[in-house]
């Protein structure tokens, strides 16, 4: 705008607010529909939530495998992929396949965000207190330190056998994991009984990705542990 104009002039009209570009996540391995799947980071406006899930209970939006998603999801069309609790169920051969689906799908500035039971917590807790001491209520029950290495016991007896866990990480071997997927940048946080990481693609935005992250309620770390 001009710092001064005639008066005579007719006024401008206000500039159109530009619309947001819509950004979208891959949820892998969703679970059931709930706004407590999603983490905070992507609930704005602005993301738009697919959601992929083995079984078909959860009417997940594609019904498949994280470990082969090539048939419905195409190469470079996410800009993020949220993994919650997910990759512990796989067996340990298949979990780089999963991570090498994750970085096929994201574009060439999208990162993943991956949180992941510790095995390290539960196994002190195990030491502690015992294998069937409740570390805290969950939706689906009382969590143990049995449910954390093995899986949920409630949900498998039920005949859920895909809730089993099958393998399992330490801080450093999550990050070694995405390393070995390929991710340039990785960062990786214990938090309480939990491991979290982002993977970051070769164009991403290391800084803004955690002012976003922080903005949301996690902190983290600037380099892999």
């Amino acid at each position: 705008m001009k710092p001064f104009q005639r008066r005579t002039e007719a006024p401008r009209p206000p500039a159109l607010a530009q619309p947001v570009a819509t950004r979208r996540v891959l949820n892998a391995g969703s679970g059931p529909r709930s706004s407590g799947q999603l983490h905070p980071l992507f609930r704005g406006a602005n993301w738009r939530e697919i959601r992929v899930d083995i079984d078909p209970q959860t009417n997940p939006d594609v019904v498949g495998s994280i470990i082969d998603m090539n048939g419905q999801a195409p190469s470079q069309t996410f800009d993020a992929v949220w993994s919650s609790h997910s990759l512990e169920h796989l067996h340990t051969h298949e979990v780089p396949l999963a991570l090498a689906e994750f970085r096929r799908v994201l574009k060439p500035d999208g990162f993943a965000l991956i949180t992941s039971p510790d095995l390290e917590s539960a196994a002190q807790s195990l030491l502690e207190h015992g294998p069937e001491h409740v570390l805290y209520m969950s939706a689906a029950g009382p969590i143990t330190a049995h449910d954390i290495l093995f899986g949920h016991s409630g949900s498998i007896a039920l005949g859920k056998r895909f809730m089993a866990h099958n393998t399992g990480f330490t801080c450093a071997l999550l990050g070694q994991r995405l390393l070995d997927a390929g991710f340039p940048i990785v960062l990786v946080k214990r938090e309480h009984l939990d491991l979290w990481a982002i993977a970051l693609m070769d164009h991403a935005d290391k800084s803004a990705l955690q002012r976003e992250c922080k903005a949301a309620g996690l902190d983290m770390l600037d380099e892999t542990e």
